[in-house]
């Protein structure tokens, strides 16, 4: 009983934070603001689903191939999100986007010689 409510706590947790980041996405200026929402929370977001699926998984459901699964789909979540935010980035600011205030330290231009 307790479990199952642990586990409901979770997912709503995870629903709200995809619900943040959507509502982020919509409200911030720039391309890079609403890149950082949609990543960063949407990232916790999963992040609470996926414990919360694991433990389902592995107490509720007594499958530890789910489990697994459940698990390498987290991990892939959690390397992939970070690093596909950053290759957007890094386009965006080549195809000439700026943010719209003012880089007191512009390490994406140093990096592109510019």
């Amino acid at each position: 009983m307790i479990l199952r409510i642990i586990i409901d706590v979770l997912m709503v947790i995870g629903l709200y934070f995809a619900l943040a980041g959507t509502k982020g996405v919509l409200k911030m200026p720039d391309a890079f603001c609403r890149m950082q929402a949609s990543t960063c929370i949407s990232t916790l977001g999963m992040l609470c689903v996926m414990i919360g699926a694991l433990l389902y998984a592995i107490f509720v459901m007594h499958s530890a191939s789910t489990a697994v699964k459940v698990a390498l789909v987290g991990v892939f979540i959690m390397v992939t999100n970070p690093i596909g935010s950053h290759a957007i980035a890094k386009g965006a600011y080549k195809a000439g986007i700026r943010p719209e205030k003012e880089m007191t330290v512009d390490e994406y231009g140093r990096d592109l010689n510019e």
